[in-house]
C-alpha cells in the first residue's frame, strides 16, 4: 500500500538541522509519528517528499527554511514594555530569563510564543519567530505503516485509535 490522500501513515525519523550533526528530533520504530495524509495539517513539502513511498521505504530528504518555518523574520523581534512582566509591582524575574520561552498574548488576545533574548531596564527583548524558523531541515527515516483511513477520520481531520487523536 502506498502513502496517498487520505490514508494514515506511521514514520519513524530523525531531524536534524541540515550540516549538523546534532539531532533535532527522533522518533522511534516503536513509538511512530502517526498522521492523516493530505489533510493539510503538515508541511506541504514533508508530505510531498513521502508522497507514493510504502511500506518499508527509506527516505531522506531536506526541507529549505521557506518551504518548513520560514526564514528569521527581523520584526517579529520585538521590545516589550517591561511593564507586561510585573505582578503586583514586582518584576517576575524568573520569566525574563534570556534564552527562556514565554507566552504572551497580542493586542486582540491571540497567544504568542517568544524566547527571551534580552533584559534592559525598560524593556525585554524578545524573539516570536518560530523556534524552528531560518533552519533547514534535514529528514531521514522510514515508512513503518500505511492503511486506507475511516470516513470518521478523514471527516475529522485526524487518525483515531493507537496513536491518534481519542474522543471523549
Amino acid at each position: 500500500m502506498i502513502i496517498q490522500k487520505n490514508h494514515v501513515v506511521a514514520i519513524s525519523y530523525t531531524l536534524k538541522e541540515k550540516g549538523s550533526e546534532s539531532i533535532i528530533e527522533k522518533v522511534e520504530e516503536t513509538d511512530p509519528f502517526i498522521f492523516l495524509f493530505g489533510s493539510g495539517s503538515l508541511l506541504e513539502k514533508f508530505e510531498e517528499n513521502l508522497n507514493g513511498k510504502a511500506i518499508g521505504d527509506p527516505f531522506d530528504f531536506i526541507l529549505m527554511a521557506s518551504d518548513a518555518y520560514g526564514v528569521m523574520e527581523a520584526d517579529a523581534i520585538v521590545d516589550v514594555p517591561i511593564e507586561v512582566f510585573m505582578q503586583n509591582g514586582k518584576l517576575m524575574e524568573d520569566l525574563v530569563i534570556p534564552g527562556r520561552q514565554v507566552r504572551l498574548q497580542d493586542q486582540n488576545g491571540n497567544p504568542l510564543t517568544g524566547i527571551v533574548l534580552e533584559r534592559g531596564l525598560e524593556k525585554i527583548k524578545i524573539d516570536f519567530n518560530h523556534p524552528m524558523a531560518g533552519k533547514n531541515l534535514h529528514f531521514v527515516g522510514k515508512v513503518i505503516e500505511v492503511r486506507p483511513a475511516t470516513n470518521e477520520e478523514i471527516d475529522h481531520g485526524h487518525v483515531h485509535g493507537p496513536g491518534g487523536h481519542h474522543h471523549h
